[in-house]
């Protein structure tokens, strides 16, 4: 549950601000430090430590008023980009939430247009903060209770924000959860629970199911668990007035509960957070959370593939040749490319719903985290005008990507002498490309978009947001629906 909001248009006082227990003042770029509340005080803080006023643009700075209030000042660019801003919010923000307070008061100053755009920002990042993930410590650490809003009023009160902090805390809140917590079998359970809150409709697609029809590289990848409780699930929102629209968009994401490389099996500082490699099918949820609650015109189609790549009698080997469920045989190459495998029959179910777009997530290669670092995603497009959406949705929501090549050139790499295609290669070259080739034989003619996430996980905490499991991809997506519209 996310903490109430309260709004006042007027300005803070000096009264109201030295009333408040944890206080962040956001002021607009200046030489000169505006009049505001609280001013005396951050003028001898600022004197003793030799700080000129523009340094406010670039460390906040945390004062202790005279009655016992905590404010934190920061200067904010006019022009600065989302992500920059949400940056310097977060870092703001760190300074009062790392003292668990209850309630946490905003404060904006500027021009209305200054105002408006930096308060939907600073109560979006105080949202999507407010709530400590799962965790099982004896003694966990309280969440927000409210936050108060001076100097500005929004008429749906920050309704998008709301939403796009609650799909966020959703993928971030399943993609921490152990291994032994949030098994496939568990997740469908947990889908099923998320399906009568929001509204949506399941249809599950069991290993057994997706043996007889011919799913195979999916089950390749799922035969190795005792468990038997991997599937493909598929999630569907249908948002008021979407038949008229004709809007049909797919977002596919990849679900491995565990990867432990299978027979090629992962060394333990590889092997270290896989649990988190179902990240994919986290953003999936919270992109389908975010629409509900935005109540989008549009129906959305939600694949996850759920599954755990484990080491075991049963599990698929190196050599071994398997038919994927549109008929293209795959040669195995490598047991622990098993994302690019169980995404092949999910994007080819995907795609046989006739969808106008298909966007896939996945924690997919390591090539793209040492291309990217954890600052960035990387995107394959089919078309130079959808990585141009991709790119514009990138910089409206704050998620940076980068847009990668994958010209057809590639293909020669994963020739096979006995079957279609190899999985991958044993060099590992361009593994990121390689990949996003291999997929773009499962989607057909249907325009498609493939994340990779290397930014999934960021020590310290990524734009808005300050665990590092971030969320990255769900503000993206909706960005990219509302580029869409047109």
């Amino acid at each position: 549950m996310l903490p109430k909001l309260s709004q006042n248009r007027q300005e803070i006082s000096a009264t109201t601000l030295e009333g408040a227990s944890h206080v962040l003042v956001l002021l607009p770029l200046t030489k000169n430090l505006p009049d505001v509340a609280g001013n005396a005080a951050l003028k001898a803080v600022m004197k003793r430590r030799n700080i000129k006023v523009d340094a406010l643009a670039k460390s906040p700075v945390a004062v202790q008023l005279p009655g016992g209030t905590l404010a934190v000042y920061a200067m904010l660019k006019s022009a600065a980009n989302t992500f920059d801003t949400h940056e310097q919010l977060r870092k703001a923000l760190a300074l009062l939430l790392g003292e668990h307070p209850k309630i946490v008061t905003l404060a904006v100053f500027g021009d209305a247009a200054f105002r408006g755009r930096i308060a939907e920002a600073a109560v979006y990042t105080t949202w999507v903060n407010a709530v400590p993930l799962p965790s099982r410590k004896s003694k966990s650490d309280p969440a927000l209770k409210a936050i108060e809003l001076f100097g500005y009023k929004s008429a749906d009160g920050f309704s998008r924000a709301q939403a796009l902090a609650e799909g966020n805390t959703l993928t971030r809140s399943l993609t921490v959860q152990g291994p032994d917590e949030l098994t496939p079998g568990v997740y469908r359970k947990r889908i099923k629970a998320l399906a009568k809150e929001y509204g949506w409709t399941v249809e599950e697609y069991g290993f057994d199911k997706l043996k007889a029809m011919g799913a195979g590289a999916f089950c390749a990848v799922a035969q190795g668990s005792p468990a038997k409780d991997a599937a493909i699930v598929r999630v569907s929102y249908k948002g008021t007035g979407a038949k008229g629209r004709g809007r049909k968009i797919a977002f596919v994401g990849k679900g491995i509960c565990f990867d432990t490389g299978g027979h090629n099996l992962k060394p333990a500082k590889y092997m270290q957070g896989m649990h988190e490699d179902m990240n994919g099918s986290a953003v999936v949820l919270g992109i389908l959370a975010a629409a509900s609650r935005m109540k989008l015109p549009v129906a959305l189609e939600g694949w996850v593939a759920l599954a755990e790549n484990h080491i075991s009698p049963q599990a698929y080997r190196q050599n071994e040749v398997v038919t994927a469920l549109n008929g293209t045989s795959i040669e195995v190459v490598h047991t622990d490319a098993e994302g690019r495998m169980v995404l092949a029959d999910t994007l080819t179910l995907a795609a046989r719903g006739k969808p106008e777009l298909i966007a896939d997530f996945a924690t997919l290669t390591g090539s793209m985290h040492y291309a990217l670092g954890s600052r960035m995603s990387g995107v394959f497009a089919s078309s130079d005008a959808l990585a141009q959406a991709a790119t514009r949705a990138a910089a409206a929501s704050g998620e940076r990507i980068v847009v990668f090549p994958h010209p057809e050139d590639y293909d020669s790499a994963l020739d096979s002498t006995v079957a279609d295609v190899k999985q991958c290669t044993m060099e590992g070259e361009a593994d990121h490309i390689l990949a996003a080739r291999l997929l773009s034989r499962f989607v057909g003619e249907t325009p498609w978009l493939h994340m990779d996430l290397s930014a999934h996980s960021c020590k310290g905490g990524l734009g808005a947001v300050m665990s590092d499991a971030n969320g990255f991809g769900v503000a993206w997506a909706l960005a990219l629906l509302d580029g869409l519209k047109g």
